[in-house]
């Protein structure tokens, strides 16, 4: 195995290895204390520092987006509890590798050896199979487990194993955390940046912090090119300061005190500007996080949908363009367009419904890149529509009822009525047709039946306006009629 590997490694050659570390593995934290974001678990008495502090960690989960500290905070945990630390990418391991580790864990309890603490990162692109081989010995306690993914792990982690972990959900950095992580890479003499001399516009920090999206991975990696970039005569790894690296350590024995030395850039006395332009052209491009099955195809179709729904037509093309641009199905969000439209505008503005079928239609016919105008104009017309759930918990309703097993046996006199024999049995006697009325209507029996509320409950707003008044004129008629021929009589 790898890490049984990296130990014959002398504690120099371990050193020379993380002088060639880029930045962000470089400046990984290495407690609790230093440990920058998730304050709502790791922060003073959060559930996961109270069980750091006591010694005792259960397996856990950690699910978030890239560059939260996710595999650092296990590298934390690790030495915290003195653990012997496996690190395996799921999508390059096999069976075969965790069952090594597993041994090797065994015999350490045998022979009073330290813990294992196994960290599984991408876990859930462990299929089925291999993630139940874990199962046994996470219960009896042979190996402590972490699990990192960036999905949800309720959707893409077996249930047994979610059951015998504690999940933790971890955050974006927000902005200060994102400033506070670069401003300790430039002042860290040892680990960092801190002995180049770097003339830094505050600008470009603030641009980095903001443009990366909560991703500290991200954050260090463009400060490093955009430092390095102007570091004449150099190269990465010469610049880099040479230290303990984690990955190449085994934490149980590391003395946290050794000594480490610095290659310094001839140039240093020369000031490295790191301006706003400079910043600007380190960042690359970020990968849009997308996978069309997962978390984030869920959390953007319910992003669209709550955005049209809530009336905001400049959310709803955002997150109409995340989904685009993440190469969604353009029949999935052709119909989560036609199914708001419906749900949530309904008889307030009928048009909407009109407009996205006919967008499903165009959008299918053209395909993309064009099939992205008529999904936001169709998106957008119905931000801006006026909205009423009336006609969907109608339908909502009656299905519920329907479903209770109350059913409601059709009158007489609605039943089908064109059949030889129907008029001997009673079918269509006594049904008075509504175009016998100057209005068009016949206050009759529909139902069989008195609701104790009614289904349809037309809004106050757009058409629906209109339709609750016309339905109240059409009662207001009858009443009037039957007041006159009372009258009459």
């Amino acid at each position: 195995m790898a890490n049984e590997k990296e130990n014959l490694f002398s504690q120099g050659e371990r050193e020379r290895l993380a002088a060639h570390a880029p930045l962000a593995v470089r400046m990984r934290p290495e407690t609790l204390d230093g440990f920058v974001g998730q304050e709502h678990f790791a922060g003073e008495g959060k559930l996961l520092r109270r069980m750091v502090e006591a010694g005792n960690i259960t397996s856990l989960i950690f699910h978030g987006p890239p560059g939260t500290g996710k595999t650092t905070l296990a590298r934390i945990v690790a030495g915290a509890i003195q653990a012997k630390f496996h690190y395996l990418s799921a999508p390059a391991a096999s069976v075969k590798d965790v069952r090594e580790i597993i041994a090797g864990a065994k015999d350490r309890l045998i022979t009073g050896g330290a813990k294992t603490l196994l960290f599984i990162d991408e876990i859930h692109r462990f299929n089925r199979a291999q993630q139940d081989v874990l199962l046994d010995d996470v219960e009896n306690g042979i190996i402590t487990l972490i699990g990192a993914t960036t999905e949800n792990p309720y959707f893409s982690i077996n249930s047994p194993l979610i059951s015998r972990s504690t999940v933790f959900a971890f955050e974006s950095l927000s902005k200060d955390d994102i400033l506070a992580v670069l401003n300790r890479a430039l002042t860290d003499s040892e680990k960092g940046l801190g002995a180049m001399k770097i003339d830094t516009d505050p600008k470009a920090l603030e641009f980095l912090a903001e443009i990366c999206d909560g991703d500290a991975r991200r954050a260090l990696t463009a400060l490093e090119v955009a430092v390095l970039s102007q570091a004449k005569g150099k190269s990465a790894g010469a610049q880099a300061p040479r230290l303990r690296d984690p990955v190449c350590t085994d934490l149980h024995t590391a003395s946290p005190t050794a000594k480490h030395s610095l290659t310094v850039p001839p140039n240093k006395r020369k000031a490295i500007k790191l301006t706003l332009e400079i910043a600007k052209e380190s960042v690359q491009r970020k990968a849009i996080q997308y996978d069309g099955t997962g978390d984030t195809h869920y959390d953007l179709a319910s992003a669209l949908q709550k955005s049209m729904r809530g009336s905001d037509p400049d959310a709803t093309v955002y997150w109409l363009a995340r989904m685009i641009v993440g190469g969604e199905d353009l029949r999935f969000i052709a119909r989560r367009i036609a199914v708001c439209a419906a749900e949530d505008v309904g008889n307030a503005d009928p048009m909407a419904t009109i407009l996205a079928a006919s967008a499903v239609q165009i959008a299918e016919f053209v395909g993309f890149p064009e099939a992205q105008l008529p999904l936001a104009q169709a998106a957008i017309y119905i931000a801006c529509a006026p909205k009423s759930n009336a006609c969907a918990n109608a339908v909502w309703d009656a299905c519920s009822v329907v479903r209770s097993g109350r059913t409601i046996p059709v009158p007489a006199h609605l039943r089908d009525s064109h059949y030889a024999g129907a008029k001997k049995r009673g079918h269509g006697l006594n049904y008075e047709y509504p175009h016998k009325s100057p209005i068009g209507y016949i206050e009759q029996d529909y139902l069989g039946v008195q609701l104790e509320k009614p289904y349809y409950k037309p809004k106050n707003v757009g058409r629906e306006k209109r339709v609750a008044e016309y339905l109240q004129q059409l009662k207001n008629q009858v009443k009037q009629d039957q007041r006159k021929t009372e009258s009459d009589s």
